[in-house]
């Protein structure tokens, strides 16, 4: 649609600028099951205009509303009364997260009108197969996967609600503090029931550098100083992870985990649901945030072949929502992006092409690193390649099926197969700090596990007769690669992994049947 095409060519950050403005004028209310709509609406609009809303389901019913004025919140704050301490005592702080309730619920019962809830979370697999086996060709599987994992456009307005939520914690200590989503809520490819990774952000120093500029004499602030930037950080998740905790309305679990090589503050937030994480800003993690934009806007394959890929290890137990030494979801996000790279003609550039493109107003050099690359994608020519949807598929799992690991790194700068410059398994370069590993974390067995998966994949694909599996109401395409292997064809499986050495294929096939009893459940409570 058009009003797609036009939010897609927006740069990264405009659209954070613009979620994030909604998001401050954005309240969120827990509502009865039963309710007029209108009437709510109505009540509403006394305070301002509504802009727009939507309702959810979680643990009840809530909804969603943005004002045209953030005035309109204040004027809504002075309107509403604090809970009675019958039972419990209340902290008395008073957010945007609030309780509508009808006083004669009787007398207004029959005025309810049928609400249209929004998903916040995405299908399990088991139907997820259902519904691709209605397709017509596995470019079209493809798509609907997407669609149906994909952050609806409500999700993502909860993701920066969320966030905002945060910040009004924050800025009681540092009032020109931000706190903004990175990763999977902001990058194109996060799916639907992922956590929420957020930053804390507390000046913006281009702003501040301008200001000092001026003038004969200087004028800075008196601070505390202490002997480290981590310790600063420590200190500082420390007394909001506090604050969330003792005061934040709906902040639960929280845990402060302050020793990890990033410090940070992981909890529940529950009036939207989401399991957040929250740490001090991280440059480096914005800037790969905003490169995985850049390629998700591109073409509209390139998220569809992650989404799939994704959810295809997902189920075959290649990645794992807890860490450890599987594939991380990153680093095959960027295998993919690699693979792309590597189509001829290809489907997504460089960095180093990305980095010629880039002017004055996109140089970042974060920490010694030379983070450039260009913002605006009106600059980045689309690609002429038109391969299918269905054929990068299938070339994905036989170009990793024979990719020579022992001696190749896969390096998204320059788009090659570089020497690997140490002897991890697997060896892709951290797109913007060179001498990091991102899957340093991948042991022998879990590659030899992909690549033994991708090798399966890609034979299925080759040999199969849609005409013949859809007669016999057979799962084809998508559909067959998404049911774990191994449970009638572990024999067959022997054969074509010839060249594998044979300890990893025993242990292989031990992971195999221990997975496949689990990898359904994970698929699904994922």
């Amino acid at each position: 649609t058009d009003a797609e095409v036009s939010t897609r060519k927006k740069t990264f950050a405009e659209v954070q600028a613009e979620r994030l403005d909604q998001a401050e004028r954005t309240v969120l209310i827990k509502c009865p099951s039963k309710l007029n709509e209108k009437k709510l609406l109505q009540y509403l609009s006394s305070h301002g205009n509504v802009k727009s809303h939507f309702f959810f389901e979680n643990r009840g019913i809530n909804a969603s509303i943005e004002f045209s004025e953030k005035s309109s919140i204040a004027s809504l704050q002075d309107a509403v009364g604090i809970p009675s301490a019958s039972e419990h005592h209340v902290v008395p702080f008073k957010s945007r997260l609030f309780t509508f309730t009808l006083k004669n619920p009787v007398s207004q019962r029959f005025e309810e009108t049928p609400l249209h809830l929004s998903p916040q979370c995405h299908i399990p697999v088991k139907d997820l197969i259902e519904k691709l086996c209605l397709a017509d060709s596995i470019s079209s599987q493809m798509y609907i996967l997407l669609n149906e994992y994909q952050l609806t456009e409500e999700n993502i307005k909860l993701r920066f609600l969320a966030c905002s939520l945060v910040r009004d914690f924050a800025c009681a200590y540092f009032p020109d503090s931000t706190v903004k989503p990175f990763g999977s809520s902001v990058n194109t490819f996060g799916k639907l029931g992922s956590d929420v990774d957020m930053f804390l952000d507390f000046y913006d120093t281009g702003k501040h550098a301008a200001k000092m500029k001026k003038g004969p004499f200087e004028m800075e602030y008196q601070m505390k100083r202490l002997p480290s930037e981590r310790l600063a950080t420590q200190r500082i998740l420390s007394v909001i992870g506090d604050c969330l905790d003792n005061f934040g309305p709906g902040c639960v679990n929280v845990q402060k985990i302050l020793n990890a090589r990033c410090p940070l503050v992981k909890f529940s937030h529950q009036p939207t649901g989401f399991q957040c994480d929250l740490s001090v800003s991280n440059s480096i993690a914005i800037r790969s945030s905003e490169l995985l934009y850049i390629y998700g806007c591109l073409d509209s394959r390139v998220r569809a072949l992650v989404f799939t890929i994704r959810c295809w290890a997902r189920v075959h137990g290649l990645t794992n929502s807890a860490p450890g030494t599987w594939i991380t979801n990153f680093s095959l996000t960027m295998m993919v992006m690699f693979f792309l790279q590597r189509r001829s003609p290809p489907i997504i550039p460089t960095l180093d092409k990305l980095k010629e493109l880039a002017d004055e107003k996109d140089k970042h050099i974060i920490g010694g690193y030379d983070c450039s690359f260009v913002s605006d994608l009106r600059k980045i020519k689309p690609t002429k390649n038109t391969e299918a949807l269905e054929v990068l598929l299938a070339e994905f799992f036989e170009y990793f099926g024979n990719f020579d690991f022992r001696r190749n790194s896969i390096n998204l700068r320059k788009g090659k197969e570089v020497n690997k410059p140490e002897s991890s398994p697997l060896y892709i370069w951290n797109p913007f700090e060179q001498d990091l590993n991102i899957s340093k974390n991948v042991n022998q067995p879990q590659l030899e596990k992909f690549i033994a998966m991708a090798r399966e994949s890609a034979w299925i694909l080759q040999k199969e007769d849609k005409a013949q599996q859809m007669i016999d109401k057979e799962p084809w395409g998508l559909a067959a690669l998404l049911i774990p292997f191994g449970k009638s064809n572990s024999s067959k499986m022997k054969n074509r992994m010839k060249g594998i050495g044979s300890e990893t294929i025993r242990s292989l096939l031990d992971s195999l049947k221990l997975n496949n009893a689990n990898s359904q459940q994970k698929a699904v409570g994922k």
